[in-house]
């Protein structure tokens, strides 16, 4: 078992990933983004990173490779990395927790929420290539996400941030998540 400390980070497309992993990055994080795997086989494939597409290839990849494909994928990156500490962008199902869980002995998970409304706006004014164009495109994807185990791994994490106020705020919410993180595997 590798002893590198892990946290899984796991949210609804638009809730705030990108700040936690920012501030892990500044605390000394590696960072490992699973939605990069979906990406990086799209490329391989020569398909364009729609969400349509990317939404296809999670979905095939899971049925012909398993729940936790996308976990697999990147544990050896992660034991590859020579921070001691490593942040995973994108749980999305408790067969990835386990799977994290079973290569890593200290292995915590936090999520971070915000409401449909405020992760639209995030996702319409971000305009990555896999952003929905429409609510009607957004409440597709979350019922996709939701659909692979998302709201139940952000159900039974371990901490919950809650994504709704000044930026600031958040930050000094994230900064206290990660100490208590920490702490725990250090004791």
């Amino acid at each position: 078992m590798d002893s590198k400390l892990i946290l899984g980070l796991v949210g609804m497309p638009g809730a705030g990933k990108s700040v936690v992993i920012r501030i892990a990055r500044e605390s000394g994080y590696g960072v490992v983004v699973m939605g990069d795997e979906v990406r990086e086989e799209a490329r391989r494939r020569n398909m364009e990173p729609t969400p349509e597409n990317l939404a296809e290839i999670m979905l095939e990849l899971r049925r012909s490779e398993g729940k936790s494909v996308m976990a697999k994928r990147c544990i050896p990156k992660m034991e590859k990395m020579i921070e001691h500490k490593v942040i995973v962008d994108g749980v999305r199902s408790l067969s990835e927790v386990e799977e994290f869980r079973k290569r890593f002995l200290k292995f915590s998970f936090i999520a971070i929420h915000a409401s449909p409304e405020k992760r639209f706006r995030r996702l319409h004014h971000r305009k990555r290539s896999d952003d929905p164009k429409s609510w009607e495109a957004f409440q597709e994807r979350d019922m996709r996400e939701l659909s692979v185990g998302l709201g139940n791994v952000i159900a039974m994490a371990e901490h919950v941030i809650v994504n709704e106020e000044e930026i600031e705020v958040v930050k000094r919410r994230v900064k206290e998540v990660l100490a208590r993180v920490e702490e725990k595997w250090t004791k």
